[in-house]
């Protein structure tokens, strides 16, 4: 606003200087005087002057004055004075009203004397500021305008990227989605296939053993399917807790149980410190044991070597700490705003053997959130701690 002010300043006062410089030439052509133009001074950032070889009449110097600045559309109120250096005195001109507010004075001021031994007329603009100021409105409304569209070609580019953002998840979810369903429907198909067939000599090892395949694939697509209902019960604030008491370390060593295979697989360690206290607190006995496999599943599946998996807990203000360290390939920090979203996975590199939908992290901020509690995750090249503070009551 301050650099506008100063451009129009700059242009009145070019406009003056160039309207004065005309209204000397018309004197100086009325004297028949074949000198120089004299220059205009301006001695402050309203008052300017001209020097002339002769006195002036006020009111001829009124007219031209008159008809220059409403000719380069200087519309404002101004006053002018003559100084006549025979006499040594300011000859008073007058006051004269271009603009449609009136003067701010009520009569015309006396304008200074120039200390100069010469003739000269000046010309003082007392409402230079709210001139220059009403005529910055066009400006300012411009710039409204402009900045207005600026804020919707942003939006409607947010809109887009945004658009583009949600088509990639939902195709990166279906793609997920059919791989995850995928492999066990096609071990259920053939383990079926060759219980239906008969193709096992009577083995009744290699039965039990297919029996087996089919009822650990049918319960992964089952937890699979249930995963996504969760997600739906998210979306529609659905979400019922069977609040009761409970053993935290007893519930964490259970959902450490359920993972033992897979962390057997990759020939990988858990160590548990369970150093909390206060550790019966009311809570969804299922979603929390969920929560923590969560956390556990994640733990091993970003973990280049062999995962070493630390589960701690710890007394907290009013409540209770629980983390699980691991040392897989670490989040950074543009990725630690996106990990808890629905859908997104971290980039795994040369890792290729992390599967999932990219809905168990979403899953454990919300189920944290709905028992009042927080999450939060530190990492480095490391591995990661996620933290659950869950309060007491």
């Amino acid at each position: 606003m301050d650099k506008a002010f100063d451009l129009r300043e700059r242009e009145f006062n070019d406009r003056v200087n160039i309207a004065l410089r005309s209204v000397a030439k018309e004197i100086m052509e009325l004297n028949k005087d074949s000198s120089d133009v004299p220059p205009v001074r301006q001695l402050s950032s309203n008052y300017f002057i001209v020097s002339t070889n002769d006195t002036l009449h006020p009111y001829l110097l009124e007219s031209l004055l008159d008809a220059e600045f409403r000719s380069r559309n200087l519309k404002t109120n101004f006053e002018y004075s003559i100084y006549d250096c025979f006499t040594d005195s300011l000859v008073f001109g007058g006051a004269v009203t271009l603009s449609e507010e009136p003067t701010t004075s009520a009569e015309p001021r006396v304008i200074p004397k120039w200390e100069r031994d010469s003739h000269y007329f000046g010309v003082y603009f007392p409402d230079k500021d709210n001139y220059l100021i009403s005529q910055m409105t066009i400006w300012v409304f411009s710039s409204s305008i402009l900045l207005v569209v600026i804020i919707f070609f942003a939006y409607t580019l947010w809109v887009i990227l945004k658009q583009k953002r949600l088509s990639e998840i939902k195709n990166d979810f279906i793609n997920n989605m059919t791989h995850e369903f995928k492999t066990p429907i096609s071990t259920i198909s053939a383990s079926a296939e060759l219980l239906r067939t008969g193709n096992l000599d009577n083995n009744e090892e290699k039965r039990a053993r297919y029996y087996q395949m089919i009822a650990d694939e049918s319960n992964r697509l089952k937890l699979q399917v249930e995963k996504v209902l969760q997600m739906a019960q998210f979306d529609t604030n659905e979400i019922d807790l069977n609040l009761q008491s409970c053993d935290l370390h007893e519930l964490i060593k259970q959902a450490a149980g359920s993972v033992q295979i897979l962390l057997e697989e990759r020939q990988g360690k858990l160590k548990f410190e369970l150093n909390a206290t206060d550790h019966i607190l009311k809570v969804d006995e299922l979603h929390f044991t969920n929560i923590i496999r969560n956390l556990l599943d994640n733990a091993i599946k970003y973990c280049v070597e062999s995962p070493a998996i630390v589960i701690s807990s710890k007394d907290a203000s009013n409540g209770i700490s629980i983390s699980v360290s691991d040392n897989g390939i670490g989040i950074n920090a543009a990725q630690k705003k996106q990990i808890f979203e629905k859908f997104y996975r971290v980039p795994t590199g040369d890792v290729h053997n992390v599967k999932g939908f990219g809905l168990g992290l979403y899953y454990v901020r919300s189920l944290v959130e709905v028992h009042k509690g927080t999450v939060t995750v530190s990492s480095d090249s490391n591995g990661s701690t996620f933290t659950i503070y869950l309060p007491n009551s």
